[in-house]
């Protein structure tokens, strides 16, 4: 009996560890408790929120890989109530979007007509996810043209553009955010707040995903839905968050953000606490990206 239980002792962290070979590369905490967490515990939270923002680095394979395994969960948790939204389609590509997912199109005419971005492959995983599961994506974010527009003539001018435009985007005008959110933009542009107009498109880039979330919200009662976008949209719940509860003023929201960053062990708490109801520190010794 003593060896028996010996013997589990040292197989059960190896199976763990087997069950998520990337468990060495991340750690959860909750933030609300300055705690560890697991992604059972983010997943499992979904049964009284709405939708999970995920806020990613771009470049970080880690980061990659837990988006696809927080969606798996969250599939195999909520079996046909999910929905996957994301910022790397834009709302003009939905069709596309759509026949891809109805196995009508290839995936070579989803990422040229669709105008996926270029590291597709980091997200093909929950995309397919969702088309074996017959589950919506959402393509949430701007169309390029138009925050490229707004960037070098200003918000006014979106009025100017005909009804099939104004429909990839929120109802017009957009509110431009101010405080917080208007000093961490100054913040990442060297601390001199950056021309307003650059503001402005950010500040569409937010409103239209946020948009196009709350639009699938009100259609799809009891839908949960995993909005996958970079962390500056969603930090402190600023930028695509702040928008949505303007669109949707009921709508329940758990907010995470993952960063490779050098307290992956003992995070400063001062740092990332106010970032959102969790954190994914990932290892920043560890390759960002194989």
């Amino acid at each position: 009996m003593k060896f028996t239980a010996a013997l589990l002792f040292l197989i059960l962290p190896i199976a763990a560890f087997c069950q998520d070979p990337m468990a060495a590369h991340y750690k959860v905490y909750n933030t609300a408790k300055n705690a560890p967490a697991t992604i059972d515990d983010m997943v499992n939270d979904m049964a009284k929120a709405d939708v999970l923002f995920f806020g990613e680095e771009h470049n970080d394979s880690t980061g990659h890989y837990l988006e696809a395994l927080i969606f798996k969960k969250l599939i195999e948790k909520y079996p046909a109530k999910m929905a996957l939204s994301m910022e790397m389609f834009q709302t003009d590509c939905q069709t596309v979007l759509n026949e891809y997912l109805a196995g009508f199109i290839r995936e070579k005419n989803l990422i040229t007509e669709g105008r996926a971005w270029k590291n597709y492959k980091d997200y093909r995983a929950m995309v397919d996810a969702a088309k074996d599961n017959h589950l919506p994506v959402i393509a949430a974010n701007a169309p390029t043209r138009y925050t490229n527009m707004v960037t070098r003539v200003g918000l006014g001018d979106l009025q100017k553009l005909d009804a099939t435009a104004k429909s990839w985007l929120p109802p017009l005008p957009i509110d431009t955010a101010t405080g917080r959110y208007y000093e961490k933009f100054g913040e990442i542009m060297g601390g001199h707040g950056g021309p307003m107009k650059v503001y402005q498109s950010q500040n569409l880039w937010d409103a239209t995903m946020a948009y196009s979330i709350a639009r699938f919200y009100k259609a799809n009662k009891g839908i949960k839905i995993f909005q996958v976008n970079g962390g500056f949209h969603s930090e402190e719940k600023l930028g695509t968050v702040a928008q949505l509860k303007k669109y949707a003023p009921g709508i329940k929201v758990i907010n995470t953000q993952a960063y490779a960053d050098d307290s992956f062990e003992t995070p400063d708490w001062g740092k990332f606490t106010k970032f959102g109801d969790y954190i994914i520190l990932t290892n920043p010794k560890l390759p960002k990206t194989f």
